[in-house]
């Protein structure tokens, strides 16, 4: 998929959203990508309707099984490209699959971390800054967590969440694919 992408974007001129830097391809990603795109996405909805429920008045929280409408493109950046801070109205998940994370060769950080920014703000932290939540992963509350890029690696989360990419310090090319999960009939 990786050879698809960067094809790609050597023969089409992109698009900008949140793109500090980089190239961003329309959201046609199947259409160039074929069946590698078809098997990411599939895996993809797979996961949506895991992490979903849909609520029965007589049944309670059922297991979801949605068609899913989604949109999905492709995401290239080399050194010094990031993406400003960002959320996805209209849907209600998005996901970020790293197709590859750039690292060949380099041990280390190289930046370009996938950043969400806690939507509670500093006001966990109002009270007494040294006090901590004891929750396991929650030494952050009130500031921003961030995912390292690993190839092979998908991340889903919430489109309401507010984030970021961080600035890239790597030789590259980082590529990565961005998909959106909108419920049916919206």
């Amino acid at each position: 998929m990786k050879a698809a992408i960067l094809d790609r974007e050597s023969s089409h001129p992109g698009v900008s959203h949140s793109n500090e830097g980089g190239w961003q391809s329309s959201d046609d990603l199947l259409v160039w990508t074929c069946e590698a795109g078809q098997q990411l996405i599939d895996f993809a909805t797979e996961l949506a309707n895991m992490l979903s429920a849909v609520w029965h008045p007589e049944r309670g929280l059922l297991e979801a099984d949605l068609a899913w409408t989604f949109n999905a493109w492709a995401n290239v950046n080399r050194t010094g490209h990031g993406n400003a801070q960002h959320a996805h109205p209209g849907a209600y998940w998005s996901a970020v699959y790293w197709v590859d994370d750039g690292m060949a060769g380099h041990e280390g950080d190289l930046g370009g971390e996938l950043e969400f920014a806690d939507p509670r703000g500093s006001v966990a932290t109002m009270l007494s800054s040294e006090l901590k939540m004891k929750v396991e992963g929650c030494l952050d509350a009130g500031l921003a967590h961030r995912i390292s890029p690993r190839t092979g690696k998908l991340v889903m989360f919430p489109s309401w969440l507010l984030h970021s990419v961080r600035r890239f310090t790597g030789a590259g090319p980082r590529v990565s694919i961005a998909i959106n999960f909108v419920p049916p009939g919206r």
